[in-house]
């Protein structure tokens, strides 16, 4: 079925969602996993702006090694084994190149409801995330009132 699996995660409770999902799915499969944790420029950006010009993008990159580590532990607890990754960039064209880069079968990521005006304004992971690859994609939704994972 699927091999290789990449999962999204950003430590949301959305990303959370899709990492247990995600875990279900590799172990069932014995699949080998990949975990990446994205870097956005914009974000960076936008710290910058507001502290001073290097501590933010050192605390902000910690920020996401730590994430990124909080992922692969939580993956440990649900039995699985990952290697993680961060890439720095547009979280669509990161996404995308690790899936080729990786060799990937199966995207999981988790979906962040939008208002119709924010999705236009900002545009949609999972439509952009459609167009630039040549995997599958699993887009896991939260049920409301869920239990996030610990």
């Amino acid at each position: 079925m699927f091999h290789t699996m990449l999962l999204c995660f950003d430590g949301t409770r959305e990303s959370h969602a899709a990492l247990r999902r995600g875990a279900e799915l590799a172990a069932a499969c014995r699949a080998q996993v990949h975990l990446l944790a994205v870097i956005q420029t914009s974000a960076m950006a936008l710290v910058g702006e507001a502290l001073s010009p290097e501590a933010p993008l050192a605390d902000y990159q910690q920020r996401v090694k730590d994430i990124l580590q909080e992922g692969v532990e939580s993956l440990r607890a649900l039995g699985v084994t990952a290697k993680g990754h961060i890439a720095i960039g547009d979280p669509v064209t990161e996404i995308a190149a690790a899936a080729r880069t990786l060799s990937v079968d199966l995207i999981v990521l988790g979906h962040h409801s939008q208002s119709a005006f924010a999705r236009w304004w900002r545009g949609s992971l999972d439509v952009s995330l459609l167009d630039v690859v040549h995997s599958s994609i699993l887009v896991c939704i939260e049920p409301p009132g869920a239990q996030p994972i610990a």
